[in-house]
This record gives structure tokens, sequence and C-alpha cells, in this order.
């Protein structure tokens, strides 16, 4: 069903070519898609989005958009994107490990009422983020499948495509803006994309139950998988199991319904017991998606932007991705602004260099405190790692600055990388200090060094695939400073 105005602001040349007055082309009607071409269409410019499905997503990814992500919707004037569509308010969430638990709520003490973090249908938030930007008479949304960008002397000129009957046609703007997720067909001319999958998410919806605290996510710390919980809308709540890439059962030959009911339900709270085992026998309903991973490694080009998931991928534990993708689309917005003519290919490329030195805070402090949380969090037959978890749990468990700092960082409310570091090493010192108690023998302190080594072991190598001097120096680099060209 079609829901989206046609009215597209160009004209078919007897070529099977489009070419006309379209300033930005969006590839992709995402989430960042899509609110990028409702923020450049209220700024006045002309933006043709071309999306392979207008439909509604049926997604089990997308689901949970932190307080920080939501605070974007507000500077994007977005908000009520989620209203009307079942979306639950989420508040903090709570950490089980072995019959102990620990309540991290967000720091929202500071905001108005309304802000909080909120999980919802995918489907239902992105055809909100659709309709409002279809709304606006200068973008038009068209169905079709991009096969290819338009590319003349190194600089893209626009992109070749496949319109909803098939027939091929070039689309033409001074500036084409990729979106088209994480498995992106265009990204490859545009970064140098390095994509690991190190777990697969089970997914399961649980129906007519509640999460054991209202507003609240639940995490599960367990062997041999962490489990998530939460509301997805008012009679639903989602759960996602966490597999090892490794060894994934198989769903089809019953092999997933066992493991979920011989390993993964003694691990799951009292009161969501009978619910997780009634969605494990809809076996049709059981959905496994790849976990993806990848670092922002761009390759500038003159016409040409990557943004979202085709972009730069975390692991979706934290829930962190739509906050990312929603700071990218504010960056782009804020530096677009000042410019009146887009014909200058080069010169705003150069220009547009600024956009991943200024997303780098955000993105990779939600990036790397995933990517961290996901291997912290993973069973593991490694002592130093086992204790690792465990002193992360206990660290939470203090309240206080410890659990505030964290929870800052979780909600995407405060993603400061300085202080991500600190946390990380606190939690690795304070292991240190449980291992070396009561008194450090030197068997103790072997262990205590090999703690500091696989901690160092996670961490460096993320934040070196970040980039050091851009995540926690951005003012020593160059394009930070970068202005319009005139």
């Amino acid at each position: 069903m079609e829901v989206f105005p046609m009215e597209n602001c160009v004209k078919k040349t007897g070529k099977g070519e489009v070419a006309g007055t379209t300033d930005i082309i969006i590839v992709g009607a995402g989430v960042a898609g899509a609110a990028l071409a409702y923020s450049l269409g209220k700024d006045g410019r002309r933006v043709r989005v071309i999306e392979r499905d207008l439909n509604e997503p049926d997604r089990i990814a997308g689901e949970g958009l932190l307080p920080g992500g939501y605070l974007k919707l507000i500077d994007l004037d977005l908000e009520d994107c989620v209203d009307d569509i079942d979306a639950q308010r989420i508040l903090g969430l709570i950490l089980y490990k072995d019959g102990k638990n620990a309540k991290i709520s967000f720091p929202l003490e500071k905001f108005q009422s309304h802000v909080a973090g909120r999980s919802f249908h995918n489907g239902r938030f992105v055809q909100r983020l659709r309709e409002k930007a279809a709304s606006l008479h200068n973008v038009s949304l068209e169905q079709g499948a991009v096969t290819s960008l338009l590319e003349e002397k190194g600089t893209v000129k626009g992109v070749h495509y496949k319109n909803k009957s098939g027939q091929e046609l070039t689309a033409y703007a001074p500036l084409t803006i990729v979106c088209d997720g994480g498995f992106s067909n265009l990204r490859r001319s545009l970064c140098y994309p390095k994509v690991e999958v190190p777990s697969y998410f089970v997914g399961l919806i649980l129906k007519n139950c509640k999460p054991p605290l209202a507003n609240f996510a639940a995490f599960i710390l367990a062997d041999p998988s962490p489990i998530l919980f939460y509301p997805i809308s008012s009679t639903e709540l989602r759960c996602f199991v966490d597999v090892p890439s490794q060894n994934v059962p198989s769903v089809s030959d019953g092999e997933m319904a066992h493991y979920l009911k011989t390993l993964v339900a003694p691990k799951v709270p009292p009161e969501l017991h009978s619910a997780f085992i009634s969605a494990i026998e809809k076996r049709n309903d059981i959905r496994t998606m790849q976990n993806r991973t990848m670092p922002a490694a761009p390759h500038p080009t003159p016409g040409a932007l990557l943004i979202g998931d085709a972009f730069n991928m975390r692991h979706p534990i934290t829930a962190g991705g739509m906050t990312v993708a929603l700071s990218d689309v504010v960056v782009v917005r804020d530096l677009l602004r000042p410019l009146h003519n887009l014909y200058d290919a080069s010169a705003i490329c150069k220009y547009l260099e600024s956009f991943y030195t200024l997303r780098k805070p955000t993105a990779s402090t939600i990036n790397t405190f995933a990517n961290t949380l996901h291997k912290v969090s993973s069973a593991s037959s490694d002592p130093a790692m086992e204790e690792m978890q465990q002193a992360c749990f206990n660290y939470l468990r203090l309240g206080g600055v410890f659990s505030n700092g964290l929870s800052a960082l979780i909600s995407g409310l405060y993603p400061r990388p300085l202080s991500l570091a600190f946390h990380f090493f606190a939690m690795a010192i304070f292991a240190v200090g449980r291992l070396l108690l009561p008194f450090p023998s030197p068997k103790r302190m072997w262990s205590g060094t090999k703690l500091i080594w696989v901690a160092s072991g996670i961490f460096f190598p993320l934040i070196k695939s970040e980039g050091v001097r851009q995540m926690f120096f951005p003012l020593t680099v160059p394009a930070y400073y970068r202005a319009p060209p005139l």
C-alpha cells in the first residue's frame, strides 16, 4: 500500500534519465534517511528520497531509543513520531546476575518530564518519520532500488536505480547522501568497510506480560548468553538472547527451541518464565539477526556522504544505534545550513570532512561502550573475563558516582569519551582490589595483572579503531575548524 506522495520535482528524459531541480538525493528512508530528509526539507532544500521498500518495515532491531536519542528527536522537531505508536517510556534498566540485581536509573532529573528513553515497534516509528518527511512539499519519497552511484571523473553526480515497475532510471543532484542500512551495497566506494559479526540476537515476543519493573528494561548476565527484555508495546515484551556467531543453533529443525528451553529459560526471571516458554513454543515466531560491527573509516568522495548503519555500526546490546544515527543527522543538518551552493563538489567534500570529527565524541563513546559491554557480558572460560564481569556488576551496585556515571553513558545523555575511559578502568582496578583482598599473595597479584591485561586488550583496540585523536582530542584535528566554502 502506497502512503506517500510521488511528486518528485524532476523531469524524465527520453533516455530513461531523471534530471531536474533536486538539491540532495537521499538513498534509504530508514531512521537516518527519513529524519535527514525532514530536517533538510525544513531548511528549504529540495530533497529526493529513494527507498527500496516504502511498506512498513518488519524488523527485530531498532526498537529502542535512548534518552539522548530522544533529545535529538526534539532538536529535529520529530519528537511527535513516538506518539500514537504505543511506544513505552524507558527510565533505566535492571541488571541481574546470580539471583542478585542492580537498578540503574537514567539521570533525567535535569530534563523535562517527557524526556526518557522509548521502545516501540520499529516499523511504526519508521513510518511516522517517513510521513513527516513526505508532508513537506519539497521532499519526495519514491520506491526504488538504487543499483549504483553515478560517478564522473571521481565525483558523484547522482544514482542509477530501478523504480517500482522495474524501469532503469538515473537521478541527478549535486549531493547524494547514502544511508541505506547495515547491508548497504553502496558503501564500498565511500568507506573502507571492515564488518564483523561477533554474535547473533535470537528474538522473541512475549505476549500479555509486563517487565519485572515498570518502565525499566531487564538485562541478565547469564551463561551461556546475556538476555535482554524490554517492552515494545503496552502488551508485548521483546526478548533478545545473544548467541556467539560460531555457535548458532538452527531454528528450522528445532535446535534453537531446545537451546532456549534447556540453557536459557532457567536464567529468565520467574515472573517472565511462563511467557518465555510460550513464546519458544511458537517456533515460527523465533527470529535471528546478525549483530554487526563496523568502525567508521570514511573515504571522502566529492558529491557524496555516507551516514547511518551504512557507515558505522556497533553491537546493539545498548540500543545505541538510533541515537548515533540521529546525532549524525543533527551534525549534517547543521553543516549544510550555511551552504547556498552545493555544486562545488570538491570544496563541499573538503568542508564535510569536519563531519567525521564533529560526530566522534558522541558516536565513539556509544560505539565503544556497546562493544565493550558485549565483550564483558558474554560468557567466557577465561577467569579474568569472569572476574571482570562480576566486577562490572558489583561496581554498578555501589551506587552513587559509580552507577550514576555509567548510567549517564548508557543513556546517551552525556556521551563523554574521558568519562567512559575513567569508569572502565575504575571497574578494572575495582576488580583487582577484589582479587587482592584480604592480602596480596603472589598468585593473586598475578591474577590482578592478567585482569588489567585482559581489560586493556578489550578497550584499547576499540578506541584505536574509533580514532584516538578524533575521539579524545577533536579540537586538535584541523577538519574540526573547517569553514563553509564561499
